[in-house]
């Protein structure tokens, strides 16, 4: 657990909610973020920052800069323009987005002060594991749109449009996989490099390993969900498939599977929910084995 910082606990917090609140300003600023999502992004970040420590905030901002920026990348691409059609939200994250991602390891980080050092290692895997998920189902979907081939549907493999919920791709499972790596690296490398972590040289592989489980694990569940019980709808207007109930059309679109009150904020915090307790199986494991 990190040692709290020369000043008192609630000048700390003061400074990292405060902190946190410029991130969101600047994340609202470049329209990255509503004014809903710039606000829960600022408990978010403050939470993280003020009750678990520097090197939570690193991994968390490491989540929001490269999910923002890809957000952005080829974001005039025709193939990404159709996909975002399907969408039940657009590119700017609102609250119920940002604690659909984030929610899950701010409780994590939250626990991590009153429950102790002998917690730290398994919150913390656990909270890599949510962020690695978050990363990774994000970084497959800007990215997988993009892929040459149609996506299939994971449950019965059928080929269907860019933007469906539960399909898949061989690039948006490589960018599933690079983005749990990435938050592994961060994560590993924020440990070995900023001071106060006296678990880092134990948790600097298994935190990596329990990314990728973490992330890869996270990422099916919710491509499985999407498929299965996240709510779908068709547009008769423009006869295509949706996530909202109201298409962009201002058509009321007829729903066609999944049960109505789950929607993708719902199945993206089931998604981190998993990845949290695939990053602290594994790291459980790990230290059994080691």
């Amino acid at each position: 657990m990190n040692e709290t910082p020369a000043t008192s606990t609630w000048e700390w917090l003061l400074a990292a909610y405060l902190l946190a609140a410029l991130v969101a300003y600047v994340g609202y600023r470049a329209k990255a973020l509503t004014a809903q999502g710039a606000i829960a992004a600022g408990v978010v970040g403050g939470t993280i920052f003020g009750l678990g420590g520097l090197a939570w905030a690193v991994i968390l901002i490491a989540f929001f800069v490269s999910s923002s920026a890809l957000s952005f990348f080829k974001a005039s691409d025709l193939r990404k323009r159709r996909a975002s059609e399907t969408f039940d939200k657009g590119g700017r994250r609102d609250g119920a987005q940002v604690l659909a991602n984030g929610g899950v390891a701010a409780l994590l980080a939250a626990l991590s002060s009153p429950l102790g050092s002998a917690a730290f290692p398994y919150l913390f895997a656990g909270y890599v594991g949510a962020l690695a998920a978050a990363t990774a189902d994000t970084w497959a979907t800007e990215l997988g749109v993009l892929s040459r081939a149609r996506p299939r549907l994971l449950t019965t493999w059928a080929e269907v449009d860019a933007g469906t919920s539960g399909a898949v791709t061989l690039t948006g499972i490589g960018a599933a996989s690079a983005a749990a790596l990435f938050i592994g690296i961060v994560s590993s490398t924020a440990l070995l490099l900023l001071p106060g972590e006296e678990f880092a040289p134990r948790l600097a592989v298994p935190v990596v390993i329990a990314a990728v489980a973490g992330g890869l694990g996270g990422s099916m569940l919710d491509s499985l969900l999407g498929a299965t019980l996240q709510a779908s709808y068709w547009c008769p207007r423009c006869d295509k498939a949706t996530e909202s109930r109201i298409h962009r059309c201002g058509v009321r679109s007829n729903q066609v599977r999944g049960i109505n009150v789950i929607n993708n904020d719902v199945v993206n915090f089931a998604a981190t929910l998993a990845g949290a307790l695939f990053g602290g199986l594994v790291y459980i494991l790990i230290s059994y084995i080691i």
